[in-house]
């Protein structure tokens, strides 16, 4: 059996491949200490995933659980994890908690907490110590990589013939809160020297960070040192078990400055910093809960950063970003953050403090989960179902994906061979998805179209001096694949075509005059 490997398929698109096909993460990632606890994970955890129709579940490592006693590893709760997984048919992603989660140092074990000295802090530039090792700590990265390999090898030696785990994110939203920079005594050595050669490559300069840089340099001395650090660690566990490694940020957003959101982190502007210092990763992954999600996928899925998102709200609207995440930007995982809440009645729900949301700059809508689990459910069931036909046509002109990306954004116009094709989308309402539309066009005459919350109506291409009409319009369902024909409309029932707040499939054949 092969190791799940990402690679690009015959069209150049990377994709992650398990067991030799290619494989699609309807994930969702589960709470920070769902995993800690095998009993709470078997009674509580895995029940309320089932029939959401995801594939993946997205589950922490605890550094601080696997290694209590300094050199000693217990690795009990990975194989427990990776055992009740197989029982549910479930993949798994799993987090390196290690030396940094959230740009603190919250889950290195004990010993390494108690002793700051060895273990440094980084500091703000009044010499005020963060809750953050530092990323020029060698001592630290060297502690974290040997756990991070054993990690791995552990992994290999369970689970390299049943491909349970099918990749690592190592470490967790990366980065130093509230300073542009670490200002500890190794990182002002570090900083005031010249820059490596292989940053005076990509930034095209030679000299000092600030020289290169200008009023930038903090933040992209940061994301070298960062990226140098989880090079190291994620290089020596991918050389035990060569399983796909990435990292994630916390977005780059307002109000914008470097510290306001974790400095040095793989956000898009230090990307290239992060590619050139930490080529063992395959992805830079954004945690989305702002309104603006399409917005945030199109910045992050490009040629050069498959898009993988680990991380994302669990509100209604969910639902629409996972079509449209899948179809237009091929993404190699979804997975909205907090999962498990999906089977809790909304009033259940404990939502973080708003003073909270706030400071983090983190939509409240994006923790409402009315009408998210049915949305959420019957969108992977439909992504599952669309599969065969998805590979056929992605990276292709025949399949294209829109998504209502603000509040004014009110249409779509998408041309394909014979026709045009506008998608209005309806108004955005709490609790329901946005509008999207998922559009193949079988051959000249005939597409398969999904939607929510959105209509649709063709055009003829403009010059042609034709009309254009419905020749069939059918409802119906998929299975891998194979269209199953339900009612046939016409008359008034034919055009325009709409879609309302639960996805469903049509498919049409045109005809012009």
């Amino acid at each position: 059996m092969s190791i799940p490997t990402v690679r690009r398929d015959e069209r150049g698109i990377p994709t992650l491949y398990v067991n030799d096909r290619p494989f699609f993460c309807r994930a969702g990632e589960i709470h920070n200490s769902s995993a800690s606890d095998l009993s709470f994970a078997g009674e509580k955890l895995w029940p309320a995933l089932r029939g959401l129709n995801m594939n993946c579940v997205i589950a922490p490592v605890y550094w601080e659980l696997i290694e209590e006693t300094e050199g000693a590893y217990d690795f009990s709760l990975v194989d427990g994890l990776i055992r009740q997984a197989r029982e549910e048919q479930m993949k798994l992603v799993f987090l390196w908690f290690g030396l940094w989660k959230n740009a603190e140092s919250m889950y290195v074990p004990g010993w390494m907490k108690l002793d700051s000295e060895t273990y440094f802090r980084a500091e703000k530039v009044n010499g005020e110590k963060l809750n953050t090792i530092s990323p020029l700590c060698a001592a630290a990265v060297e502690k974290d990589r040997m756990a991070f390999t054993a990690l791995m090898r552990h992994i290999r030696e369970l689970d390299a013939q049943e491909n349970t785990v099918i990749t690592i994110q190592v470490e967790n939203e990366i980065g130093l809160l509230g300073t542009d920079r670490d200002y500890s005594r190794a990182a002002q050595e570090s900083f005031s020297s010249p820059v490596p050669d292989v940053i005076a490559a990509v930034s095209g300069k030679s000299g000092t960070w600030t020289e290169v840089y200008g009023e930038d340099a903090g933040e992209r001395f940061m994301a070298w040192a960062f990226a140098c650090a989880v090079e190291t660690i994620a290089a020596s566990g991918k050389a035990e078990y060569d399983l796909p490694c990435y990292a994630n940020a916390w977005l780059r957003q307002s109000p914008w400055y470097p510290g306001s959101y974790p400095s040095g982190g793989p956000v898009t502007e230090v990307q290239p910093i992060w590619r050139a210092a930490a080529p063992s990763l395959f992805a830079f992954g954004p945690d989305v809960y702002v309104p603006y999600c399409a917005d945030v996928m199109d910045a992050y899925a490009s040629e050069q950063n498959p898009l993988f998102i680990p991380e994302i709200r669990k509100d209604a609207v969910a639902a629409s970003y996972a079509l449209y995440a899948f179809g237009e930007k091929n993404a190699i995982c979804f997975s909205p953050f907090g999962i498990e809440d999906l089977a809790l009645d909304p009033s259940q729900l404990d939502r973080p403090p708003m003073e909270l949301m706030a400071a983090l700059n983190i939509d409240p809508s994006a923790f409402d989960i009315t009408g998210s689990r049915e949305c959420l459910a019957a969108v992977y069931d439909l992504l599952q179902q669309l599969e065969p036909l998805y590979l056929q046509y992605r990276g292709t002109d025949h399949l294209k994906v829109c998504v209502r990306h603000g509040e004014y954004d009110y249409s779509a116009f998408l041309r394909f061979r014979s026709y045009d094709l506008a998608v209005s989308y309806g108004p955005r309402v709490t609790a329901k998805p946005l509008g999207c539309a998922y559009v193949i066009e079988l051959n000249d005459n005939r597409f398969l179209l999904a939607g929510m919350n959105c209509s649709i109506s063709f055009h003829a291409k403009p010059g042609t001096g034709h009309k254009v009409d419905v020749l069939r319009l059918e409802e119906g369902t998929l299975q891998s694949g194979s269209w199953n024909r339900g009612r046939v409309l016409n008359g008034d029932e034919k055009m325009p075509i709409r879609f309302g707040d639960m996805p469903s499939v049509v498919m049409i054949e045109l005809f012009r005059f």
